[in-house]
């Protein structure tokens, strides 16, 4: 074929997007089997929708802050009336080029709105080169940009509410991207055309199955669940369970090296998920890099509650987890101190315990603390914070109440999928439903589906105390066990890592809540976010971090004058606790196993 040939081969095939026919001709085949697939569907959601109990819930209650912007539109016609005409005009200019593109006009304007950084919508060649494609993008970016500038016509908003009407509008606008829709999608509509609308079928038994899994409630599928087996290629790394309680299983990992560090570390993730996102496959296994480093690491894996376990409170899990932990260890190990790191909420329950066990005269039994994506000063607590108004936590309470004593995993899964509702949710069903392909196995969104249970008690009193009140942060705002909590009192040395693109705990709050302590500090900020930044190996050397010796009060200055490192901060973690624990005794034999790791609590 000659290269004119190839070229007009290309062009037709291009062509071809925007045929009838040749999309006609591709759907024909799929009415026929469609049928059946649409009536299982339509049965699945039937029984669903049929059963009270399980009514569907809008986790962050958008439908009231969408209600919120349309009331204020409403109270405000003429200011509409001049958004939709500057909208209109955009749209009349991007029509004209679109009209002169097509007639051979090389005085087109190529960029009329461009999207965010890190938008991966958009990647598809058509997009850029097929005049059609061009425009239907430009029209919904210019689009987009009009409605979330249509907030800075309502001058009398508060920042909050703005925040949180910023927020709905953009999964508004996310949900209605052309990407979304099969005739507006340039590779689904080459899909469909090249395998004669099989990618429709396949993407139907798709929808079939996750709507399966979820007994009528949309489960989108992540990963190739089938790839990864805890035990055997995920949460692998070898030790026992040696203590057990009705919140907790104590891990201890079994020693790679002949000598290990003198004082154990224990490590507190969240109780939000399972443990072993530190515990990935071998080359993401941040417990397993500690192993081989030599430390005696401990990791506390928590129960999954439901309506049989209890009314756990958080203080349970900072009695009964980080206490009772430490206290195992020292009886085990023989230490009179331990390092102990605490991930997300399990550094915010740590943060809790150290100010206790200053109050009490024993915070010596910590040598060093580490703080992972750590809230301690929830002021400017992320997007999260926009939706725990005193209105939104009773309608979460009640939905506890409703469960039988405890929040679903499925509805705190759907929270944080919204957060990053175009990569978390919009680009599987593209993936999974209008390209009809199955995921690719991925360990971490493996994890990220393997949801657990919040208790009842203690997600009140999260919610309340610290994301609506900031009571953390404040002398006796808090106390435990009869003792006030005063984080400022804490002068342990501490490691705080942060990741610039956390959604979840912002990296500027986090810092906030560094300033808070008393004694040394080491501010470090990883690139990528709340999970990648974190589980960033360095054998991987994907992301960088940022590091200062200086800890000016606003983090903007500090970031500013921040140095950035190639890798993982994970070796500049471990330069860190060895200028803290020099001593080294031989490697610790596991004794008194209940059973092997992972244990039974991470499978519940």
């Amino acid at each position: 074929m000659t290269q004119k040939s190839e070229a007009s081969s290309e062009t037709d095939k291009t062509t071809n997007l925007t045929d009838p026919m040749a999309i006609a001709r591709a759907l024909q085949p799929v009415w026929n089997k469609a049928g059946p697939l649409l009536s299982q569907i339509n049965d699945v959601l039937s029984k669903r929708f049929d059963n009270s109990e399980n009514k569907p819930i809008d986790p962050l209650n958008l439908r009231v802050a969408w209600a919120e912007y349309l009331n204020y539109a409403l109270a405000r016609p003429e200011k509409v009336m001049v958004r939709q005409f500057l909208w209109g005009n955009g749209c009349m200019s991007l029509w004209q080029d679109y009209v002169l593109k097509t007639l051979g006009n090389p005085n087109l304007k190529d960029i009329h709105v461009i999207p965010e950084t890190g938008d991966r919508r958009f990647n598809a060649e058509e997009w850029e080169s097929h005049p059609l494609f061009k425009f239907i993008k430009q029209a919904y970016l210019l689009t987009g940009r009009h409605i979330l500038e249509s907030l800075n016509d309502f001058d009398d908003l508060d920042p909050e509410t703005r925040s949180r009407l910023d927020f709905v509008l953009r999964q508004y606008i996310s949900a209605l991207s052309p990407t979304n829709f099969l005739f507006s999608n340039p590779e689904v509509l080459r899909e469909t055309i090249d395998s004669n609308g099989q990618n429709l079928i396949k993407g139907l038994e798709n929808l079939l199955a996750d709507l399966e899994r979820g007994h009528g409630e949309l489960r989108i599928s992540m990963t190739d669940y089938k790839a990864f087996e805890i035990g055997k290629n995920i949460a692998a790394t070898e030790g026992s369970v040696i203590f057990r309680n009705e919140i907790m299983e104590l891990i201890q990992y079994t020693p790679s090296t002949d000598k290990v560090k003198k004082e154990p570390l224990l490590i507190m993730p969240p109780w939000i998920n399972r443990y072993y996102i530190l515990d990935l496959g071998k080359e993401k296994s941040f417990v397993k890099w500690l192993v081989d480093q030599g430390h005696t690491v401990f990791m506390t894996s928590w129960i999954n509650p439901n309506k049989d376990s209890g009314p756990l409170e958080f203080s349970d899990y900072v009695e009964k987890g980080f206490l009772t932990a430490l206290d195992q260890i020292e009886t085990i190990t023989k230490s009179l101190q331990t390092n102990v790191i605490g991930y997300c909420i399990g550094g915010t329950a740590l943060s809790m315990g150290l100010s206790y066990l200053k109050s009490i005269g024993q915070d010596h039994r910590v040598k060093t603390t580490t703080f992972l994506t750590t809230l301690i000063d929830f002021e400017d607590a992320g997007e999260l914070k926009l939706f725990t108004t005193e209105s939104q936590i009773e309608l979460i309470e009640f939905q506890m109440q409703q469960a039988g004593g405890y929040l679903p995993a499925e509805t705190l899964k759907a929270t944080f999928s919204m957060l990053r509702s175009n990569d978390l949710i919009w680009s599987f069903v593209i993936n999974n439903y209008l390209i009809g392909k199955n995921p690719f196995p991925f360990d971490l969104l493996y994890w990220n589906d393997d949801s657990t249970n919040l208790p009842a008690k203690m997600h009140s009193y999260y919610l309340r105390n610290m994301y609506l009140h900031n009571r953390l942060k404040e002398k006796n705002g808090l106390s435990f066990k009869d003792t006030p909590i005063d984080v400022s009192q804490i002068k342990t040395p501490s490691y705080f890592l942060s990741c610039r693109e956390d959604h979840i705990a912002p990296w500027r709050a986090t810092y906030s809540g560094m300033k808070l302590l008393s004694g040394d500090k080491r501010f470090v900020l990883s690139a990528s976010g709340h999970i990648a930044g974190v589980v960033n190996a360095p054998v991987k050397n994907k992301y960088c971090y940022w590091t200062s010796d200086k800890k000016p009060m606003k983090p903007d200055t500090w970031v500013n004058g921040a140095t950035e490192h190639e890798g993982s901060w994970w070796t500049d973690w471990q330069a860190w606790i060895e200028t803290h624990s020099k001593e080294s005794v031989p490697a610790r034999k596991i004794k008194n196993e209940i059973c092997p790791a992972p244990g039974t609590y991470v499978k519940g």
